[in-house]
């Protein structure tokens, strides 16, 4: 009886000087110890032993060692007829057979256009799981959610897991596409990065993971880095999350976002972050005899569970039908849908205080959105609003721009070159980037338009630059400032 031909893959590993060597190790020994018929190539800028079996490519793409992952498009593509499979990872992504074989049912019953991806865990000492891949502005889109023969998949804002599968066909469509064979680049995702996404944001295919089956499509991160970190949630929370898409897939219900929460500006600056910690310039500036609260905007729901925990009664208006998960599990009344139809479920409530927190400077009509919910407050209540601050980038530039004119000072004219002077003259252009810009006086005008009259604002600083503040005796904070917050009661 003839046996089928074992499937080709072709294996491309970055790995940039020693510091990850022994994780390198365990990926060959990985895939050597595979039933298919597998090739690894690993990419490195320094000579050094890979093991036996094993192609070493020795160069960077450009004098730049961030570059370094790029080298694997050329390969790709220049061995294109002679691989079934083809995987790109860091040196420290595991992927297993599993995995692969995961990848390969799947993709029999998803449409061409799409290609089954993957997200990374950490483990640490103890056996506790997190996923790195989980923070900031990145969500799950639950509008994204379908199934696929006995399969359902989502799929998640971030493309970057260190690693892609690709089959021969979908190779061949990315780079007809014109987007895989492009030199080093960044925008939403830095040098590194780029070079693991390119086929989900370059070339007309979609990752998506499959929810149903989630844990085959886990790949772990051998380096464990960011568990001690504030990066990435535990798998508890990640189980949750996907629980909530599984049972969107089952109602048919095809919920959308709160608003657009992701701008177009070179790393997503300033999108809003779904996993927002407590400020404690926020909740210590609620007024102590206030007992209802509404949250515009709420993520995961940090904040919310805190208020909630105090005692006082908290209405959540989420920013999807998903994140929401750890305030409502709590005693957190959330109230879900597009800003019109939330307003409509709320006519006739009161509340004390307004929190919004991010939000307003990615809506249409912000002044539209604040009066609308400004006006569910009782007579002097407090709306707490939070916004970045614009105002240092724009000041950065000014800066640049001027030293640059007449010094020879390099910092001014690196800072440009990195992000362009187009990057800081569209700042605020919320038709280009999807932000808006916002200052002390924007917050003025906003809370004026409202019907609010604005207290006070302050300048939130992030910690490196304390010592400056009290060095100028805080004549720069407002330039200084990550954020601004802005107290404006109801007249």
């Amino acid at each position: 009886m003839n046996q089928e031909p074992k499937i080709r893959i072709l294996v491309a590993i970055a790995s940039y000087g020693r510091g990850n060597d022994k994780y390198l190790a365990q990926l060959v020994h990985e895939y050597q110890s595979m039933s298919f018929d597998v090739h690894v190539v690993v990419l490195s800028n320094i000579q050094k032993d890979v093991g036996p079996g094993v192609e070493l490519v020795v160069g960077l793409p450009t004098r730049n060692p961030w570059t370094l992952p790029y080298g694997h498009k050329k390969i790709f593509a220049e061995r294109l007829n002679a691989y079934d499979l083809f995987i790109y990872s860091e040196d420290d992504i595991l992927i297993t057979e599993k995995n692969i074989r995961a990848f390969l049912k799947v993709s029999k019953v998803l449409p061409e256009n799409a290609i089954a991806g993957f997200l990374r865990f950490e483990q640490s000492a103890d056996g506790g799981i997190t996923h790195p891949d989980v923070l900031g502005t990145y969500h799950w889109e639950p509008g994204s959610v379908q199934s696929h023969g006995e399969y359902k998949f989502a799929h998640f804002t971030n493309e970057h897991s260190g690693c892609y599968i690709i089959s021969r066909e979908q190779l061949q469509r990315a780079i007809n596409s014109g987007g895989f064979l492009v030199g080093p680049h960044q925008r939403k995702y830095d040098l590194l990065c780029a070079a693991a996404t390119d086929p989900y944001t370059q070339c007309g295919l979609r990752k998506l993971i499959c929810i149903s089956h989630l844990e085959d499509f886990l790949v772990h991160h051998t380096a464990n880095k960011y568990i001690q970190t504030v990066y990435g949630v535990p798998s508890c929370e990640m189980s949750r999350q996907v629980q909530a898409l599984l049972g969107i897939s089952g109602n048919g219900h095809r919920p959308q976002s709160l608003f657009a929460t992701e701008t177009s500006l070179v790393g997503s600056l300033f999108s809003k972050d779904y996993y927002e910690p407590i400020k404690a310039e926020v909740i210590s500036a609620i007024p102590c005899g206030a007992k209802s609260i509404l949250s515009l905007g709420c993520g995961w729901g940090t904040t919310e569970a805190w208020l909630a925990a105090k005692g006082l009664n908290v209405v959540a208006v989420p920013l999807d039908g998903v994140i929401h998960g750890g305030a409502s599990a709590g005693t957190i009344e959330i109230a879900e849908g597009d800003f019109e139809t939330v307003r409509g479920k709320l006519k006739g409530r009161k509340f004390d205080c307004l929190l919004v927190s991010n939000v307003l400077h990615l809506v249409d009509d912000p002044i539209k959105v604040l009066t609308m919910f400004a006006e569910l407050l009782t007579p002097g209540g407090l709306a707490i609003i939070v916004v970045p601050n614009l105002l240092r980038f724009k000041a950065t530039y000014a800066v640049a721009k001027k030293v640059a004119s007449y010094s020879h000072v390099r910092l001014p004219i690196i800072l440009m070159k990195m992000f362009g002077a187009e990057w800081f003259r569209s700042l605020g252009n919320f038709e280009e980037t999807g932000a808006r810009a916002t200052s002390h006086k924007t917050l003025r005008n906003w809370a004026a338009a409202a019907g609010l009259k604005l207290e006070r604002t302050i300048d939130l600083l992030p910690p490196r630059a304390l010592r400056a503040s009290r060095a100028t005796m805080g004549l720069l904070d407002s330039v200084m400032a990550d954020e601004l917050i802005a107290f404006a009661r109801r007249t």
